[in-house]
């Protein structure tokens, strides 16, 4: 029985695919829209079954994402999952669907004076896409990413096996490390149906202080801002090719005590400063996601991010991220060739390396991507390998799309 009327009978809402729903080129066989952890359970469980190759989507923000997957057989369409289920002001918890826009969770816990601190780097993103691919922006320095603010998950199995990991209090962690473990691992492993996270209170004001600076000014200055005792929510920079350094400090807190940081910073900068209330910083990633931008991902140690952001504009990318925490945007012009990306990741990927971390083509046009290798070496492979044969041997969630074609 062709997959798509055995779903119809599971009472699950599902039509054949089109090509608005197309995925790396390839239009799926059907798209399934659950409503429900049981409902994921039936399609996995159906697909599963039939041996049915399967993409989750969300809004569908972050498709350029990762490796190129083969032709899917099922597009399992998670925005039937955006119901808030629970919300504990006095605990700062909140549990909600996967398929729930955070920019929608986010205004429903504001009335309450608290907030999820993840920022949205791709606007549009739903909850489960945030876990899917572990992104975050500027509060990662202050509050972690992800997997830091995760306590809790029920998950679905590539079978339909219905899985539950962590609790509903932040003391809780019993069981955490499955959800850690699905968080990055771009929805190969498991599909996520609903999620706890421990909140934190809304700021009562905030505010840039922002300057520019020289690439031979940008190391020393980066050094005193981290040892400063200024506690800043986040530490960006932004830096065009042939221009000076951008370099934002974010600080948070009462209204007294963030006007008292922002006059102190301006030793600490040691150059002009100008101060841009609230949350007016370019912070989003440098370049569109919708398959026409190209964007990398470089992670580094902290004392290496001058030297590796200075490396990427020499090469004319446009660089933003977080210099308190080594994890940079790298935008190239859309029209590079494949031969020319591939040369700025021969060049960086050593660099990144000797600097502790890794350079990942992180969005780009099908094109490139089939190219282009697309995550580099990667520490670990052969565990990352067992999980996927320990989680989903029959390789049927999105395979070929994380690390060494898992």
């Amino acid at each position: 029985m062709p997959l798509l009327t055995t779903l119809q009978e599971l009472g699950v809402d599902v039509r054949s695919g089109g090509r608005d729903d197309a995925l790396d080129g390839h239009v799926p066989g059907c798209v399934a829209r659950p409503t429900s952890t049981e409902q994921v359970s039936a399609v996995l469980r159906a697909a599963h079954e039939d041996g049915a190759v399967t993409v989750v989507r969300g809004n569908g923000t972050k498709q350029t994402f990762g490796g190129v997957c083969p032709a899917p057989d099922l597009l399992l369409d998670t925005r039937g999952l955006d119901r808030l289920l629970e919300h504990q002001p006095g605990d700062l918890i909140v549990r909600a669907e996967a398929g729930m826009p955070l920019a929608g969770l986010q205004e429903r816990l504001r009335d309450s004076g608290q907030l999820l601190s993840l920022d949205e780097p791709v606007h549009g993103s739903t909850i489960g896409g945030v876990l899917a691919t572990n992104s975050s922006g500027p509060h990662r320095l202050q509050h972690g990413t992800a997997r830091d603010l995760l306590i809790g998950a029920t998950v679905v199995l590539a079978d339909g096996t219905i899985a539950h990991s962590g609790g509903k209090v932040v003391k809780n962690v019993a069981g955490y490390d499955l959800g850690k473990l699905l968080v990055g691992s771009y929805g190969t492993l498991a599909v996520i149906t609903e999620a706890t996270f421990r909140l934190h209170p809304i700021p009562e004001t905030r505010a840039w202080v922002t300057a520019s600076a020289r690439p031979d000014e940008l190391e020393p200055l980066l050094a005193r801002l981290c040892h400063s005792q200024l506690a800043p929510a986040a530490l960006e920079i932004d830096w065009q090719p042939g221009e000076l350094a951008t370099v934002a400090l974010l600080v948070e807190g009462t209204a007294d005590g963030v006007a008292g940081r922002v006059e102190a910073a301006g030793p600490e900068f040691q150059t002009a400063t100008e101060v841009i209330p609230d949350l007016d910083w370019p912070w989003s990633l440098p370049c569109p996601t919708d398959g026409t931008g190209i964007a990398l991902k470089i992670t580094c140690r902290l004392g290496a991010v001058a030297e590796i952001a200075d490396a990427a504009t020499e090469l004319g990318l446009h660089v933003r991220g977080a210099a308190g925490t080594g994890v940079l945007y790298a935008a190239a012009p859309a029209d590079t060739s494949t031969a020319h990306l591939a040369g700025m990741l021969q060049l960086l990927r050593p660099l990144a390396a000797r600097a502790g971390g890794a350079v990942v083509l992180l969005t780009a046009p099908l094109a490139l991507r089939y190219e282009v290798d697309v995550w580099g070496p990667v520490n670990g492979l052969p565990v990352m390998r067992r999980l996927k044969q320990q989680f989903d041997p029959g390789r049927q969630l999105a395979p070929g799309r994380f690390v060494g074609g898992i």
